[in-house]
């Protein structure tokens, strides 16, 4: 008897990827709670660790290691991934609001978000200046500039803990560059107000030993491209300026409706808000019951009680209380591996407490990189035969991952009887079909992905663009489109929501394509299928796979790697930056591109069969050849590693049959991995090929000639 999945009957919403957060997936993925759907909201797919800051800073870590891997966490925790800069949350509606998408409904939502600064509001910060946060753009510029040459200016605004670390570690890098010049701490009041006296003096000494000039009760003017610019007429040199200062709440708190405090959302003891569906936790929060300094420690103390109570709230267990601990150790790098450690007024300083430092921040960051391997479900021990080798050795990948391989495709299709109707034409090889209405020519097609994205919105963009991908291959522009939507077992109000989430995306896609959806079919089955049936129209003759000619260019629209790529998603092995930017590429329409393309001789887009077995449609189709250019071929960032890895798609086995007497291994394994929503391949006369890519690439696709058709049969690759 088939066991379906349990229903999903409530939804969780994380705004933010905060430590408290990114502690509570954790440990969802550890023990979750059946009938909950969660997801989490955040601007990218990584979340940095602001401990280790200042040492990435000072050149003591790599980039890569201040970064919680959001989709990572997300897919061991078993929770959809909404990549976004959430700008509001309506509490009577249930809603959050993330640009560029439907609402997110809600049952029950936490925001650990953060803060923000004020800084750009400061005269000049905007043109001449680098906010600390978001890191990424901080790391690439300070990176850029330490690699310079010459004397260096370089000015750091705020002077508490955070300033006074960052200062430290930039001047740091610069020494230990050999580059001379001047480094400044400024702060409008008292630097170091909320270390003791003793630890103050010991910071203020480290400062001096590293060069530091500090400046205090100084008011800024303005900022410079050169200088920043005091109010008592003073200019200090600055070619670099950045800012740890002017802490403030997001401006979209206010507008929520919640009860605030100073801008910050006020929470009981239960880090409930004033609407008890909402909780907050971190920096963003106010603790009405006992008041606490903004502090990272508070954010990780918080994640046990706020996972207890996040359940409580989903209808699984008790409330608790969240009790903050009066003081708490403070750990402040002083530039080189040297750390000073300060609680209850004693402090102590050295290398020991820079080794104990990278200790605790090291054990932090290790329960992200390290999550634990949750085991598969065993066999039957009496099962019939072929079932392990028909399972095989990892999950299902989803898109075209899953598709039926190009030779059982094949073989059924070619056993089917040709047409009676006269006003349809065959085109063998093409996934449209070209039809006669009216003295109209239309092409018609259908395609469905098996979801491997939990976000409903996104799946369906993504289903969206690669169904008509069929329709502007063919140099067809979209008529009218049906919807076939199959949904995991859910309540009413998901499958309300979840449907809310779907339809509008998919109207957004089809209608921005110039099409129409004019209806469709839902069920509800074990896991999310999303489809399309389309029509378009041709003013000309289709464009099909059987008019390319030995000497063609051949034009490709976008990179390879998506299938490799989600296949290392779906088993928790990819980076989440190379996911995001895979499903970039995914939901980038080609309307433009078969619209500059519309003179090619054949076109295909390359999507389940891979590069090569679509490539070798259009071979046989033409009566051709094909050779290929390997080095020009672009691929998605992290492909080439993964595949590398022995990462594979579920299909890829079969694909990789299409052309036997091609190499294995290195960059040719790609040429058979599987592409959902991938780019048009279009065989093109030679002499216009690179002005054709140009206008591509002016279009915003990174469009290359990757070969050439040939006279000789087959897939060859260039010596």
């Amino acid at each position: 008897m088939h066991m379906p999945p349990l229903p999903l009957t409530r939804d969780l919403v994380l705004i933010g990827g905060g430590h408290t957060h990114a502690l509570v997936l954790r440990k969802w993925g550890m023990n979750p709670l059946p009938g909950a759907r969660v997801t989490v909201i955040n601007p990218g797919p990584t979340a940095p660790y602001s401990g280790m800051l200042p040492g990435f800073v000072a050149g003591h870590y790599d980039r890569a290691e201040l970064d919680i891997d959001l989709v990572r966490l997300a897919r061991f925790a078993g929770a959809r991934v909404i990549l976004g800069k959430v700008e509001g949350i309506d509490p009577d509606q249930h809603e959050i609001h993330v640009p560029g998408r439907p609402p997110v409904g809600f049952d029950v939502a936490s925001i650990n978000v953060g803060i923000t600064s004020d800084m750009p509001a400061m005269p000049g910060f905007a043109d001449h200046a680098v906010p600390a946060k978001p890191l990424g753009t901080f790391a690439s510029r300070w990176a850029e500039y330490l690699a310079g040459s010459g004397a260096a200016s370089v000015v750091v605004i705020g002077g508490g803990v955070a300033g006074v670390e960052l200062v430290m570690a930039m001047a740091h890098a610069l020494r230990t560059k050999e580059r001379a010049g001047q480094v400044t701490l400024i702060d409008n009041t008292q630097a170091l107000t909320a270390t003791s006296e003793k630890a103050g003096a010991t910071i203020r000494q480290a400062m001096a030993d590293l060069g530091v000039e500090l400046i205090e009760q100084a008011q800024i003017a303005h900022i410079a491209a050169d200088h920043v610019a005091l109010q008592d007429g003073r200019d200090i040199p600055a070619a670099f300026v950045t800012g740890a200062a002017g802490a403030r709440p997001y401006e979209w708190m206010a507008r929520s409706g919640l009860d605030l405090h100073d801008g910050y959302i006020r929470v009981n003891g239960f880090l409930q808000s004033s609407d008890p569906a909402i909780f907050a936790a971190g920096d963003c929060a106010h603790l009405s019951d006992n008041p606490r300094p903004k502090a990272g420690v508070y954010a990780v103390r918080e994640a046990p009680v706020l996972f207890d109570n996040l359940r409580a709230a989903l209808g699984a267990g008790k409330m608790r209380r969240y009790v903050p601990q009066k003081d708490y150790l403070k750990l402040i790098s002083l530039g080189g591996k040297s750390a000073l450690a300060e609680r209850l007024g004693t402090s102590f300083s050295g290398r020991m407490m820079w080794a104990w430092k990278n200790h605790i921040d090291q054990s932090f960051m290790n329960k992200f990189r390290d999550l634990p391997q949750m085991g598969r479900l065993a066999l039957p021990r009496n099962h019939a035969a072929g079932l392990h080798e028909a399972l095989g050795d990892k999950p299902m990948c989803g898109g075209c991952g899953a598709k039926v391989g190009r030779g059982a495709l094949r073989s059924v299709l070619q056993g089917l009887p040709a047409p009676d109707r006269t006003d349809i034409t065959p085109l063998p090889g093409d996934d449209a079909a070209l039809l006669m209405t009216g003295g109209a020519r239309q092409v018609m097609t259908s395609d469905h992905l098996r979801g491997f994205t939990d976000d409903p919105a996104l799946m369906t963009r993504i289903a969206a663009v690669h169904a008509l991908g069929d329709i502007w291959a063919m140099g067809a522009k979209p008529q009218a489109a049906t919807a076939t939507i199959i949904l995991p077992r859910m309540s009413p109000s998901l499958q309300h929501r979840t449907m809310a989430e779907v339809m509008a995306t998919a109207s957004d896609v089809i209608r921005m394509a110039g099409a129409e959806i004019v209806g469709g079919h839902s069920s509800m089955g074990d896991e999310m299928t999303i489809g399309f049936t389309l029509t378009g129209l041709c003013e000309n003759d289709p464009i099909a796979l059987s008019g390319g000619r030995a000497g063609d260019a051949l034009i490709l629209t976008k990179p390879l790697g998506s299938g490799v790529l989600m296949a290392a998603e779906m088993a928790g092995l990819a980076n989440g930056a190379w996911v995001a930017e895979a499903f970039r590429q995914m939901v980038h329409p080609q309307s433009v591109a078969s619209g500059i393309l519309a003179g090619a001789h054949a076109m295909t887009d390359v999507t389940g069969f891979g590069l090569a077995g679509h490539l070798l449609g259009i071979c046989e189709a033409s009566d051709c050849g094909a050779e290929l250019d390997l080095d020009a071929i672009p691929l998605m960032q992290g492909a080439l590693e993964l595949s590398a890895k022995g990462t594979r798609s579920t299909i890829f086995n079969d694909n990789r049959t299409i052309a036997p007497d091609l190499p294995s291994g290195d960059k040719v394994d790609l040429l058979f991995d599987p592409q959902t929503a991938g780019g048009l391949l279009a065989a093109v006369a030679r002499d216009t090929a690179q002005r054709l890519c140009e206008d591509l690439r002016h279009a915003g696709y990174p469009a290359v000639v990757i070969g050439r058709l040939t006279d000789v049969p087959g897939l060859r690759l260039q010596s």
